[in-house]
């Protein structure tokens, strides 16, 4: 029998083939520098927004009305609220970067009359995975980053 790859996904991290055997089969990427440098510039970006979305959390967790941080003062939670929220939709940016400088790579690699047809990637699930995480966190963020007060409250 003869074993022949049905598909073909890239990620960041690493390349995979589904076979007409019903197997996947993954390969990490050897080194980072024979990666291309629009694959690193990719990485770094979903890194970089990984830990600010991380950092975020932190600092709305810190806004709550259930947490001690801050105080009583509700116009400075609401603040530390408000800032955790524009953090957090910062990483969302710098993933949804990511994510469609990563989309456009793999379509325009796949429309490319020039490149081979066994080397023609196709989407795979992480990138939708990484798409609607991006959307939650915008969403996410902008109702934290809208919850800050006008002013003093009036006791």
């Amino acid at each position: 029998n003869i074993i022949t790859a049905i598909a073909m996904y890239q990620g960041l991290w690493m390349s995979c083939a589904f076979q007409s055997t019903g197997q996947m089969q993954c390969k990490v990427y050897d080194s980072i520098l024979q990666l291309d440098s629009s694959l690193q510039a990719t990485r770094a970006l979903m890194i970089v927004g990984i830990l600010l979305t991380v950092a975020g959390l932190g600092v709305a967790s810190m806004g709550m009305k259930c947490t001690n941080c801050g105080g009583d003062d509700k116009v400075k939670k609401s603040r530390i609220a408000m800032t955790g929220g524009i953090v957090l939709i910062v990483g969302a940016l710098c993933s949804i970067v990511a994510c469609g400088w990563f989309t456009n790579q793999i379509v325009r690699d796949f429309y490319n009359p020039f490149t081979p047809v066994n080397t023609k990637y196709e989407f795979g699930a992480a990138i939708f995975i990484a798409w609607a995480g991006a959307f939650l966190d915008i969403m996410g963020g902008g109702m934290l980053a809208a919850s800050c007060p006008k002013g003093k409250p009036s006791p």
